[in-house]
């Protein structure tokens, strides 16, 4: 049998440097590894094995006995093996109804090189026989890791509508050698790649729209104009008494003093008032953080 290589994750050792150059970025499809070749007859491998028709790989083996395209291909090209997926239930089940128990062809190799031929080549041998291959979502030059996730969501090759992308997407430089001399190719698995985020940049933060009343508070209501507003407060004492008469001084000194000129930036805008307060409140407690403190799990004032 011909064994096919180990895919390994993006960003590992074993693939470092892939990125540079141009990448071809193919679907990554969730079936069983297979392959096939001449040698005086038709033969087949799963990953690990020799098939017979006692041991066919769910049907795999007998399938290629009955694929005369595929039977003709191998015949004509004794000296190269052809790796694909058989496409058979496993653990991604979204896949249409027309594309399972079907073999798709991602690599071709001579039997006595230890490299892959290039798509651009073997595709054109391919289509000559009929037969089904993977095709590429994009090539990309000399990429980022972002630019190959982005590839993630539009692996839809052979899915249902409206039900997703598949696995994930490998990532081919047919120039690129690791530094172990060997040609190896690159994976990023959708579930995979979604934790790995997660942990690396931490919890997502989502902004909401940023409506005019809340550019109104970010532009005038700012710290210094809080701190003005507190020192007339604070002339003769701070007490937490006073906590209420703050939330409605600096509302106040906002609409008299910066109207006008919210009122001209912002060309006449409709302000809901009731949020304008909320969002001045908010941006005192925020400015004035040593006023507060936490207690029982609520807001309290400092007495």
């Amino acid at each position: 049998m011909y064994k096919y290589q180990h895919i390994e994750r993006f960003g590992t050792d074993e693939v470092d440097g892939i990125q540079y150059g141009t990448c071809y970025v193919f679907p990554k499809v969730d079936g069983s590894n297979g392959s096939v070749w001449w040698d005086g007859g038709l033969k087949a491998a799963n990953r690990n094995r020799d098939l017979s028709l006692e041991e066919d790989n769910l049907g795999f083996y007998a399938f290629c006995l009955q694929n005369k395209e595929l039977i003709s291909l191998c015949q004509t090209y004794p000296h190269l093996v052809f790796f694909g997926e058989w496409l058979v239930p496993h653990s991604l089940t979204a896949y249409r109804e027309d594309a399972w128990n079907k073999f798709y062809i991602f690599d071709v190799q001579e039997k006595d090189s230890d490299t892959y031929i290039h798509y651009e080549a073997y595709s054109k041998l391919l289509d000559v026989y009929d037969v089904n291959y993977i095709t590429p979502i994009c090539t990309i030059v000399d990429g980022t890791y972002e630019q190959f996730c982005n590839q993630l969501e539009k692996n839809v090759f052979l899915m249902k509508d409206g039900l997703g992308a598949g696995e994930g997407v490998c990532c081919k430089n047919y120039e690129y050698k690791n530094k172990y001399g060997r040609q190896t190719w690159a994976k990023i698995v959708r579930n995979e790649f979604k934790e790995i985020h997660k942990k690396v940049m931490g919890l997502q933060e989502i902004k909401g729209k940023l409506t005019v009343e809340k550019k109104i508070v970010d532009k005038y209501c700012t710290s210094s104009f809080i701190d003005k507003t507190f020192a007339k407060i604070n002339v003769d004492g701070w007490s937490s008494k006073k906590i209420n008469e703050l939330f409605g001084r600096v509302f106040y000194d906002l609409i008299i003093e910066e109207s006008w000129n919210f009122i001209k930036e912002f060309k006449l805008p409709i302000i809901d008032y009731k949020e304008l307060n909320r969002l001045v409140i908010n941006k005192v407690k925020e400015c004035k953080k040593e006023l507060f403190t936490n207690l029982s799990g609520g807001l309290k004032c400092k007495k």
